[in-house]
């Protein structure tokens, strides 16, 4: 990746599917920090999404809500990554869906790239159609 600076401030890069601008104030682009929060979330859910498929478990929706726990006195340094899923399908197995999350954790490159430096929890409803 390369990136170029902004007049009006923060980066700006480009992939095959498009655009991305970044700015740490947030103001000409998306934050980092929330970016990061993002990728690990976007890559849980993901992960958690093929992991279903090979399980062949039947969802229509997985739904992702994820926020970033900060200590503001080490730089605003991540402590904890919270993320909750919300599974809806007909007859999922409570079981079969944990399992589903653990492997799906063991499998996210971003969480596995943070563990040890930062927590991530995740927590999960299902959701009966």
């Amino acid at each position: 990746m390369e990136f170029t600076m902004k007049k009006e401030g923060g980066y700006t890069t480009d992939f095959s599917y498009g655009r991305i601008d970044i700015s740490g104030d947030g103001e000409n682009g998306f934050k980092p920090v929330d970016l990061f929060v993002a990728s690990i979330a976007v890559c849980s859910g993901g992960m958690l999404r093929k992991i279903f498929d090979k399980m062949r478990i039947d969802i229509t929706d997985l739904h992702v809500a994820a926020e970033g726990e900060r200590n503001m006195e080490e730089a605003g340094r991540f402590e904890k990554i919270n993320i909750h899923f919300r599974i809806t399908g007909k007859d999922l197995n409570t079981e079969k869906v944990e399992k589903a999350m653990a492997l799906s954790r063991k499998n996210c490159s971003m969480t596995q790239s943070v563990i040890g430096n930062i927590e991530v929890a995740e927590t999960y409803e299902i959701i009966s159609e």
